[in-house]
């Protein structure tokens, strides 16, 4: 078995389909322990996923339309409704062995709902980095901006204190995962200068009542100023590797391309070199009339 260290890469944009693949191949690698725990940093293109319970109504866009803009759609084995990937996001595949991993707030075996819990703290303080409050919401999945504070820890979301519940909860991270034989695949998807317009395709996650937002767009609601590139990817995928083995509790290693985690990945690395990213073509996002009305329609709203 493999030291408990988190290995991490960052890939640059990788085509979604290739992005499963690669998964396959690490969950394979991890669970014969021929790998640790990977945290595989990268970009897609312009992409729908259907998660297990995802429900086609959520998708507001024709076929026609998707086709037009050069958005692929994709359904998977991870957790949660739909979701939108495409460029400036930063979207993170932990494959993590469970089996090997214990909850650093309790000492015991660290089961699934406490990883994606974790996994939103890291993004909670990856958001503080920038001068960002990001929370949880009790129910829902994910990070959030402009919601109540809760108890790092606590999966029960027990508020730290009694406030009233603030107006415009905001998204800027989806998560959503899948567990095979203990190891994790899937993971993350944080809004970090993503163009929001894409996620008009979509009901995000199913949920109809609370926008999605951007870390871009989070730090000049509060007045901040960033480094110049602070917020291109590839360093960004630097400071969440970072946050990841502080909430983990485990050293953090960066590691120089797939082939030198395994040699059995070296023809998945050169696949995704050679790759061109998915053309785009120019259409603007004009959103049809009648989907402005679903989205503006009140009614309950789907929980993820």
């Amino acid at each position: 078995m493999r030291g408990l260290v988190i290995q991490y890469l960052y890939l640059g944009r990788v085509d979604y389909a290739e992005g499963l693949r690669l998964q396959t191949e690490m969950v394979n690698l991890c669970f014969e322990e021929r790998v640790g725990n990977v945290l595989l940093l990268l970009e897609h293109p312009s992409v729908l996923t259907l998660g297990r319970n995802a429900n086609r109504a959520n998708i507001l866009a024709s076929s026609q339309m998707l086709a037009a803009r050069g958005v692929t759609l994709h359904e998977i084995n991870r957790g949660g409704d739909v979701t939108y990937h495409g460029p400036g996001q930063l979207v993170g595949y932990p494959i993590f062995d469970l089996r090997n991993m214990r909850n650093p707030a309790t000492g015991a075996r660290l089961g699934p709902v406490d990883f994606v819990r974790l996994m939103e703290e890291a993004l909670i303080r990856l958001c503080a980095e920038f001068g960002v409050t990001a929370e949880r919401i009790c129910g829902l999945t994910g990070v959030w901006c402009g919601a109540p504070l809760f108890d790092s820890f606590d999966a029960s979301c027990v508020p730290r204190k009694a406030t009233d519940q603030p107006a415009g909860e905001r998204k800027v991270g989806a998560i959503g995962i899948h567990v095979s034989r203990g190891i994790t695949s899937h993971g993350f998807a944080f809004n970090a200068t993503t163009d929001l317009d894409g996620f008009k395709l979509i009901n995000p996650c199913g949920i109809t009542d609370r926008p999605v937002t951007s870390l871009e767009r989070e730090i000049a609601r509060a007045g901040k100023s960033t480094p110049s590139g602070a917020l291109e990817l590839e360093p960004l995928a630097h400071r969440a590797a970072a946050q990841f083995g502080h909430v983990f509790e485990q050293p953090v290693e960066a590691v120089d391309g797939l082939a030198a985690l395994d040699p059995s990945l070296s023809e998945i690395a050169q696949h995704i070199r050679d790759a061109q990213p998915a053309p785009v073509v120019g259409v603007p996002l004009k959103v049809p009339k009648q989907i402005e009305r679903l989205q503006q329609r009140p009614e309950p709203p789907v929980r993820a």
